[in-house]
């Protein structure tokens, strides 16, 4: 099996994310160092207990995630469920790699260029080829649905393709223009799309204060799931790193109704 050098996967991750440029809540790119070399990585959503016993039965030298760990205002104290996945990690010299909003901003591999494409919602784009977009780091990208005329068509949409419910607030034959989104628990971000002027807004989690200002402001609103959206920025990640270094790279999907 083809192996490279775990600095060199690193480097490669974090010159393509541009972590370096976001401040973020937790640190992004190697979060604990393993084996030196890797051949074998298992993707996911999240560095839970379930997915690093997942890559160890498939003896994987790596995890690369969304959402890994040492997160800001987190008890650092190493205890309970944190003692147990980190126990794990070393025992098994799994390396853990995360990338956090680097992975859901990236124009290509990110989580909502991704969704977008699951979703076939349409990025618009300005002259110098980046993705239009608002909101805290130009997190939320502006687009459109094509083919979709109403919230209620986008609904059933976000439906059959992230198979899920989703919650949705709006009338459901709210005419349907220009459509933004950010994946995972970014609810507090819909006032940055509504300032956009948009017909729709697509997220991951909503909180009791979203339903009110969607509804105050007509922008229809839908959560579809911080999981759900979430799964397709890392297997794109994952995909182009076994293209670069010729390396197995395996996602697994540990299920999870958030």
């Amino acid at each position: 099996m083809k192996t490279v050098d775990t600095r060199e996967v690193a480097a490669w991750l974090d010159t393509t994310l541009q972590a370096a440029r976001f401040k973020d809540y937790c640190p992004n790119g190697l979060q604990v160092e393993g084996r030196p070399q890797i051949g074998h990585i298992i993707t996911g959503v999240t560095a839970s207990e379930a997915l690093l016993r997942a890559a160890i039965e498939r003896g994987a030298d790596a995890v690369l995630v969304h959402h890994g760990w040492f997160w800001k205002n987190e008890d650092p104290r190493v205890r309970g469920p944190r003692r147990t996945r980190l126990a794990l990690a070393l025992a098994h010299e799994l390396n853990l790699f995360a990338y956090h909003l680097p992975l859901d901003a990236h124009p290509q591999w990110g989580n909502n260029a991704q969704l977008a494409q699951v979703l076939g919602l349409a990025p618009q784009y300005l002259a110098d080829g980046a993705p239009a977009a608002c909101g805290p780091d130009n997190l939320i990208w502006l687009g459109t649905a094509p083919g979709l005329a109403t919230l209620g068509a986008l609904a059933q949409r976000v439906r059959e393709r992230l198979q899920r419910e989703p919650l949705v607030v709006g009338e459901p034959d709210r005419p349907l223009g220009r459509v933004a989104w950010c994946t995972g628990a970014a609810q507090g971000m819909l006032a940055d799309a509504v300032e956009a002027g948009v017909d729709a807004y697509i997220t991951g989690e909503a909180s009791e204060p979203t339903v009110h200002l969607a509804r105050e402001t007509g922008v229809g609103f839908i959560g579809a799931g911080h999981h759900a959206t979430e799964r397709y920025g890392v297997q794109a990640l994952g995909d182009a790193l076994a293209r670069q270094f010729g390396i197995r790279v395996e996602f697994v999907d540990i299920d999870n109704p958030v």
